[in-house]
């Protein structure tokens, strides 16, 4: 099965975040995982990398922008939807 965009982000953010990849869904809550600023950051510059892309992110303000793993992905598919 091919992957989907949305698994290669959660593969992503469940590698850099040091989180179990099978308790990743776009509606848990980034909080609730323990995902610090700097896990944030080494996420959004993977994400960057991956899909050769400049995220809006900043980890003073953009932290109350992104509240799930959901927002994640969405945040990744707007900026390639923009490219």
């Amino acid at each position: 099965m091919p992957t989907t965009r949305s698994d290669e982000i959660l593969d992503i953010v469940a590698q850099k975040a040091l989180i179990d990849r099978s308790k990743l869904t776009p509606e848990l809550k980034l909080a609730d995982l323990n995902v610090s600023s700097l896990d944030m950051v080494e996420v959004v510059f993977a994400l960057e990398d991956k899909f050769g892309v400049q995220l809006p992110f900043n980890a003073n303000t953009s932290a109350v922008d992104i509240k799930t793993v959901g927002d994640v992905i969405a945040m990744v598919e707007k900026q390639l939807a923009g490219k």
